[in-house]
């Protein structure tokens, strides 16, 4: 079991109803697509910033990284990043990406519950 979230670049949205419509668009145009849409240069930065706290699961000896996929860069198209964590690591992990975003000036969504992350 994993616990998913999404970041990306662009305007907080009003509403958790806004952002789920936000962050469906971006999913169906990124990451959804037939195109390969390279990571932003913010959506790099700020996966570089979440390895610097934990290793990449691809380099993950010891079971240490929270990431439940790898390579997490793999994860992100264009403005966006999706991505899942361990189910056991879930909430500091979770915690940690989303302040992570914030300092960013990153937009943070919860898809499970449909909400933006604080």
């Amino acid at each position: 079991m994993s616990y998913d979230l999404a970041v990306w670049e662009g305007e907080r949205p009003a509403d958790d109803r806004a952002a789920g419509r936000v962050f469906t668009d971006l999913y169906d145009h990124y990451l959804d697509s037939k195109v390969d849409h390279p990571p932003t240069e913010r959506i790099a930065g700020y996966v570089a910033a979440l390895l610097e706290r934990w290793c990449d699961i691809t380099e993950d000896v010891g079971e240490t990284s929270p990431w439940a996929a790898g390579p997490l860069i793999g994860e992100a198209g264009g403005p966006l990043i999706y991505f899942a964590m361990r189910w056991s690591m879930a909430e500091e992990a979770s915690a940690y990406a989303a302040a992570i975003a914030a300092s960013m000036r990153l937009v943070c969504f919860d898809p499970q519950q449909n909400r933006l992350r604080p």
